[in-house]
């Protein structure tokens, strides 16, 4: 429905800015856009989108929230697997683990100290 409506809005604008016709089709045009915004069933349709928002913000802005600590919690589980991948990959070449990977190499150095 969104991609509808601004499919159309675009071959709108579109048509208006690359037409011939001239300022007094313009005029027309934006006439008709404004009637057909003012008309009384679309103002309805506004208003109640707009209750429909209002009633509904607060368990979207919840379910956002929700939703970006599930990422963030994600993104630094990921970041830990790629900094422990990172601290195996710079031990095996000799260079710099304590750098890469403070939390995960003091994982590892057991692991790595008895298998040496």
């Amino acid at each position: 429905m969104k991609g509808k409506i601004l499919f159309l809005a675009g071959l709108g604008v579109g048509y208006v800015l690359g037409t011939r016709a001239g300022r007094e089709r313009y005029e027309q045009i934006k006439a008709a856009a404004a009637n057909l915004w003012n008309a009384p069933v679309v103002q309805k349709r506004v208003d109640e989108v707009q209750e429909f928002v209002k009633d509904r913000a607060p368990e979207v802005v919840e379910f956002v929230a929700d939703g970006a600590k599930k990422v963030a919690a994600q993104v630094s589980g990921r970041s830990g697997g790629t900094k422990k991948t990172a601290s195996r990959s710079t031990t095996s070449s000799g260079s710099g683990s304590k750098s890469s990977g403070g939390r995960s190499s003091s994982t590892k150095k057991p692991a790595s100290g008895s298998n040496s």
